[in-house]
């Protein structure tokens, strides 16, 4: 008889058992992808809660049989696609503990996370070691290289296909359980380590925010390498709701299977919705069924979430938006309504949430800010990360007692709001707040697909902005949107594919003011 896990045991969140514990709950609940699996792709993209079931309980069978064991670090880095999340909860069925690499990092940069572990196994694949990883000398930082296909210099899985898979294993609810990497907006990624219980801490409220769409159909373009990504997932199976999983986000892709589908809940990244804006008009029209859209960690443009409501027909649609990082897990929602957001101010960004975060202010000094002054927002999670892996003096300078510094500037209203400005290393002393501007910019100037104000060699902010289509920013729209608002140096225009970003598709601000200074030196 097969051993159950249960999903909240101990006060501990377990990927291991998530699929299994879905499929026998619900049943054949249907999950579509928009791509095979690059390790089933004989099972094409009509699945179900119990086929993935399966699937991950047998690649935990050719793990345990490669040699794979409880508390082992397991590295997933591989073409980005679904099988990135059977693969981790496999990893996580045998006890052993996956390391998530995003498909888009650097191979120098993956050579230097590579090297914070302690001689991981490595699952990837022929692109990624023919690629990126050319380079490295992976051999010599991990422990064995297993391949989902054919990659040269490594162990195919498929050698191990038909093993038993193992007996479930259960790390205690402290130990370590996943390790995922911080954004690398400012620099090489941190590796965050979790465990089953600060994890927990942060399934429950997300869970709670989950009920009144629960049974939904969900639509998640996310990426399958952020602790974010697992906890929806957790909370979606929990409820029995089925899946569109989507790699793909381009607009002429992803509008025919979402008008196939007719999702209630759809989330993504803030970047990847302003994409969608496109979709609000598109034939069949995809988002006339959603109930709910989520947006997660990082702030969302006004205009952007008055588009996506509009374009639901549902009688009362709503976004949710958190607020948070991969270190802390999200500190603060808020909710927009059709209402709401016709008013919405885009540096609102909520309230802690009751009984699991709390939000404060502090001055240079350290002090509580009063309400409505500005200072470094601090946040109070029991959903903390235990540690920055090979980085420990630096996860403690971000400590202040129990107090988490999330590195942004915002404040608080007399009623407990939160307002975020800008990321510290982001401000410039000319402009009150780069996001409140770039806000302005997009709701005037339709036209753009992005806008970020950056500082300039001389501190001055330099606008870089992102039109849809293939013409060139009119400037007299230009000078009529920015009239009233802070002096700046004439904008730089890119196509929205150079500006570099995450995983999760945020901005690389500080590798965009490089970008800047090296073309001002040539």
């Amino acid at each position: 008889m097969r051993q159950q896990q249960p999903l909240f045991a101990e006060r501990g969140f377990y990927l291991g058992p998530l699929f299994r514990r879905a499929a026998d709950r619900h049943g054949a609940v249907f999950v579509t992808l928009d791509r095979p699996l690059d390790t089933h792709p004989g099972l094409g993209v009509d699945l179900s809660y119990r086929v993935l079931a399966d699937v991950v309980e047998e690649l935990s069978g050719r793990l345990w049989e490669a040699g794979v064991r409880p508390s082992e670090q397991v590295v997933v880095h591989k073409t980005d696609n679904v099988d990135i999340v059977l693969l981790t909860c496999a990893v996580s069925r045998i006890g052993a503990v996956p390391v998530l690499l995003s498909p888009g990092l650097a191979g120098p940069v993956v050579g230097q996370l590579l090297g914070r572990l302690r001689q991981p196994w490595l699952i990837t694949d022929r692109a990624k070691l023919t690629g990126p990883l050319g380079d490295v000398e992976v051999s010599s930082l991990v422990r064995r290289t297993l391949s989902v296909d054919d990659a040269p210099g490594a162990d195919p899985l498929e050698k191990y296909s038909g093993a038993e898979p193992p007996a479930p294993v259960r790390l205690h609810p402290t130990e370590p359980a996943l390790i995922t990497h911080s954004s690398g907006t400012t620099g090489v990624p941190k590796l965050a380590v979790h465990c089953p219980n600060t994890m927990w801490n942060r399934l429950v409220p997300q869970q709670a925010m989950g009920w009144p769409t629960r049974g939904e159909t969900a639509a998640l373009h996310m990426s399958f390498v952020h602790s974010r990504f697992y906890h929806l997932l957790g909370v979606l199976l929990h409820f029995g709701s089925p899946l569109v999983l989507i790699t793909d986000p381009e607009p002429a892709a992803v509008g025919p299977l979402l008008a196939r589908h007719r999702p209630g809940i759809v989330e993504t990244h803030p970047n990847t919705f302003v994409l969608w804006e496109e979709l609000a008009d598109a034939p069949g029209a995809p988002l006339s069924r959603v109930r709910s859209y989520g947006s997660t960690f990082d702030a969302i443009h006004p205009r952007t979430v008055r588009r996506l409501l509009d374009a639901s027909k549902r009688r009362a649609p709503w976004l949710i938006q958190l607020y948070g990082q991969s270190e802390t897990g999200p500190v603060a929602f808020q909710w927009f309504t059709r209402r709401s957001a016709a008013r919405a101010d885009g540096r609102r960004v909520g309230i802690g949430i009751p009984g699991f975060t709390r939000v404060r202010i502090t001055d240079d000094s350290g002090r509580r800010a009063a309400p409505g002054t500005p200072g470094r927002i601090e946040a109070r999670t029991r959903g903390r990360i235990l540690t920055y892996l090979g980085a420990r003096e630096q996860y403690e300078r971000q400590l202040d007692g129990a107090w988490w510094q999330m590195g942004d500037m915002g404040y608080m209203s007399r009623l407990g709001a939160l307002h975020l400005i800008d990321r510290e290393i982001d401000r410039i002393d000319s402009v009150h707040s780069n996001l409140e501007v770039e806000d302005a910019l997009m709701d005037r100037l339709e036209e753009l697909r992005e806008v970020v104000i950056v500082p300039g060699a001389d501190r001055e902010p330099v606008p870089v902005v992102c039109v849809r289509g293939e013409e060139p920013l009119d400037p007299d729209r230009w000078r009529a949107a920015t009239a009233d608002l802070p002096a700046m140096a004439e904008p730089r225009q890119w196509r929205f594919e150079e500006l570099p970003m995450t995983a999760t598709w945020k901005v690389k601000r500080v590798e965009i003011t490089r970008m800047l200074a090296e073309s001002a030196r040539a």
